[in-house]
C-alpha cells in the first residue's frame, strides 16, 4: 500500500472543462428557436396586419410580405461576410439580433400608438373604399424601417448562428466530424420547434390580443435568446476573422487572368503554398490540396521566373490553397442553383395553399384552425420525424452504405427534391377534388366553407415537411462542411440564399403562368381558377430540376483537406 504522499502525488488533477461540443450548442439551439418563433409568425401572418391595420391592398400586402421575406434570406449573405471578415460570428449573432431587437421595437410602438397608423378600415373586405385612408409617407416610413431592421437582423443571425454552432466540432478530428449532421438536425429541429411556436401561440396573439402585443412579445423573444447566447460565451470555440472570402475570390480571378498567357505547371510543387510549418501568431492555417477541375485557375498561383525573390502581394500571387477555395465556391454554385425551384414550390404552400385553407371548413370539434396556422402541419411533421431519421434511419443505412451519416450530402438534397415533387402532385390531386366538392354542392361562387376538412391540405404539407426535412439539413451539413474554413459564415447564408430566389422566382413564376395559359390564376375565385394544373405544372417542372440536380451532384467533387493547419478556432473571443 502506497503512503499518504504517493496518494496525493497520484491524485488526477481536475482539468479546466473542454470548449466546444453538444453542450456548447445548445445555447445556439436556444437563439435559434427564439429567432425563428419571431420571424416566422410575422412571415405567415404579415399579411394581415399590412391588411388590416396599415390600409394596404391585397396586392400590396403580399407583395410586401414577399419582398420583406426574400430580402431576408438574401440579407444572410451580408451577415456571413462580416462573420467570415470582421467579427467573430458569437459577435456577429449578438450584434444582429440587437439590430432585430429594434427592428420589432419599433414595430410594436407603431401597433399601439395609433397616430402612427392610418385609421383602421370599417369594412376589412374592401379596405380601398371611402371609409378608409391610406398610411401617409411617415407611416410606411416607420413600418419599412422597423420591418427592414428585422430583415437585417434575422439574416445576420441566419448565416452566424448556424455556423458558430457548428464550429464547436473541430474539424481535424474525424469523430467530431461525424457529429456534425447530427448537430444539423438538432439545429432543425430547434427552428421547427420555435416555428411551430410562432405560428400557433403567436398568431393567436396577434388575432386576439393585437399586434402591439405580438411585436411585443417577438422582442421580448429575441432579447431572450441573445441573453441565452451569452451565457455560453466562455465555452465557444470562436472563429478568428480571416479577411473577406470576396477580396481573396477576386485576387485569384484577377492573378489567373494576368497569367492566361502562362502554360500551366504539371508539377503541383511548381506553384506557390505556404510553408505548411508556418504559422501566423500561433495560429495554424488550412492547406487545400490541388484538384484537377477548373484548371485555368491555377495559373493564379504561377510564381513567374523573371520575378524578384521578393514576396509578391496577392494581387500578384496567390497561394494554392487561395485557388482552391475559389474552385470550391464556383463547384458549389451549380447546387445551390438547383435547389432553388423546390422553395419556389414552397413559396405556393405559403400562399395559395393557405388562401385553399380559407374556403375549407376549419372547425374542428368546435375549435377554429387560424389560416396563419396550417403551416403547423410541415412542421409538427418534421419535428416528429427529425428523432425518427436521426436513431432509425441513420443507423440502418449506415449499416447499407458503410458512410457514418447514412448517406451522403446531396443524397439527402436529392431526396428532398424528389418529395417536393411528389408534394406538389400531390396538392394537384387535393385540389382537384375541392373543386369537385364545389361543383357537387353547388357552391362555386361562394365564399365557402364547403363541407371538406381543412386537414386535406395536411397530405402536401405533411410531404413537403418531409422533403424540407431532408433537403435543408443537407444543404445547412453539406455549405457548411464543403466552404473553407476562411468562408463558414458565407457558405451557411449561401443555403439560406436559395430561399430568397425561391422567394423571388415564384412572383416571376405565377406572372409566366398567368400570362401563357390566359389566366389560370387570376380570376380571384379559386373554385374557378385552374390551381391543380398549376400544382402539377409545378410537380413535373420539379422532376425536370431533379434531373439537372442529378447531373450537378454526380459532377461535384467533394473537399480533402492535405494539412489541416487553418486559423479555425481560437480558444478566446
Amino acid at each position: 500500500m502506497g503512503t499518504l504522499g504517493d496518494m496525493i502525488k497520484s491524485k488526477p488533477v481536475r482539468q479546466q472543462p473542454t470548449r466546444g461540443g453538444f453542450r456548447a450548442s445548445l445555447f445556439v439551439y436556444a437563439i435559434v428557436a427564439l429567432e425563428n418563433m419571431a420571424f416566422i409568425s410575422n412571415a405567415v401572418s404579415l399579411v394581415t396586419y399590412f391588411f388590416g391595420y396599415m390600409n394596404f391592398g391585397l396586392t400590396k400586402s403580399a407583395n410586401t410580405l414577399t419582398n420583406f421575406l426574400g430580402t431576408s434570406y438574401f440579407l444572410s449573405l451580408f451577415g456571413g461576410f462580416v462573420s467570415d471578415t470582421f467579427l467573430s460570428r458569437f459577435k456577429t449573432t449578438i450584434l444582429f439580433g440587437c439590430i432585430e431587437v429594434l427592428g420589432f421595437a419599433i414595430l410594436a410602438v407603431q401597433a399601439h400608438l395609433k397616430q402612427l397608423r392610418p385609421f383602421p378600415c370599417k369594412d376589412l373586405a374592401a379596405p380601398n373604399n371611402d371609409q378608409c385612408e391610406d398610411a401617409n409617407s411617415r407611416q410606411v416610413a416607420i413600418l419599412y424601417t422597423g420591418l427592414y431592421l428585422v430583415a437585417f437582423g434575422t439574416g445576420g443571425i441566419k448565416a452566424a448562428s448556424p455556423a458558430l454552432g457548428a464550429d464547436q466540432f473541430d474539424e481535424s478530428d474525424p469523430e467530431e466530424v461525424a457529429k456534425l449532421p447530427t448537430y444539423f438536425n438538432w439545429l432543425l429541429s430547434s427552428v421547427t420547434f420555435g416555428a411551430i411556436l410562432g405560428v400557433t401561440f403567436l398568431v393567436w396573439i396577434s388575432e386576439n390580443k393585437g399586434w402591439d402585443w405580438s411585436f411585443g412579445v417577438c422582442t421580448a423573444a429575441v432579447i431572450t435568446g441573445i441573453l441565452c447566447l451569452s451565457m455560453g460565451s466562455s465555452i465557444y470555440r470562436n472563429n478568428k476573422p480571416n479577411g473577406s472570402p470576396f477580396i481573396r475570390i477576386l485576387q485569384v480571378l484577377v492573378v489567373a487572368i494576368r497569367n492566361q498567357s502562362v502554360p500551366i505547371p504539371a508539377m503541383t510543387e511548381q506553384l506557390h503554398e505556404i510553408d505548411d510549418h508556418a504559422e501566423e501568431d500561433g495560429i495554424k492555417r488550412e492547406i487545400l490540396p490541388r484538384t484537377n477541375q477548373f484548371k485555368f485557375l491555377d495559373r493564379a498561383a504561377i510564381v513567374r521566373k523573371a520575378e524578384p525573390e521578393t514576396p509578391l502581394g496577392p494581387w500578384k500571387l496567390c497561394t494554392i490553397t487561395q485557388v482552391e477555395e475559389t474552385k470550391i465556391l464556383v463547384r458549389m454554385l451549380p447546387i445551390i442553383l438547383s435547389t432553388i425551384f423546390m422553395n419556389t414550390c414552397l413559396a405556393q404552400l405559403q400562399t395559395f395553399s393557405v388562401q385553399q385553407s380559407t374556403t375549407l371548413d376549419t372547425n374542428i370539434k368546435g375549435f377554429h384552425v387560424p389560416g396563419p396556422s396550417i403551416p403547423v402541419i410541415p412542421m409538427l411533421a418534421m419535428f416528429l420525424l427529425i428523432p425518427i431519421y436521426e436513431y432509425v434511419f441513420v443507423p440502418a443505412a449506415r449499416k447499407l452504405t458503410g458512410i457514418p451519416t447514412g448517406i451522403r450530402q446531396l443524397q439527402r438534397i436529392g431526396v428532398g427534391l424528389v418529395l417536393s415533387s411528389i408534394s406538389m402532385a400531390v396538392a394537384g390531386i387535393v385540389e382537384t377534388r375541392r373543386k369537385s366538392v364545389a361543383v357537387e354542392h353547388g357552391m362555386v361562387d361562394s365564399p365557402g366553407p364547403l363541407p371538406m376538412s381543412v386537414f386535406w391540405l395536411g397530405y402536401q404539407y405533411a410531404i413537403f415537411g418531409v422533403a424540407d426535412m431532408f433537403t435543408l439539413v443537407g444543404m445547412l451539413d453539406f455549405f457548411y462542411s464543403e466552404s473553407s474554413s476562411g468562408m463558414k459564415s458565407l457558405g451557411t447564408a449561401i443555403s439560406w440564399c436559395s430561399f430568397a430566389f425561391g422567394y423571388y422566382m415564384s412572383t416571376v413564376v405565377v406572372n409566366v403562368v398567368n400570362t401563357v395559359s390566359g389566366g389560370w390564376l387570376e380570376s380571384n375565385n379559386l373554385n374557378r381558377d385552374k390551381l391543380n394544373y398549376f400544382y402539377w405544372m409545378l410537380s413535373g417542372l420539379s422532376v425536370l430540376n431533379f434531373g439537372v440536380y442529378l447531373m450537378c451532384a454526380s459532377w461535384y467533387k467533394y473537399k480533402s483537406v492535405e494539412v489541416n493547419q487553418q486559423a479555425k478556432i481560437e480558444g478566446e473571443d
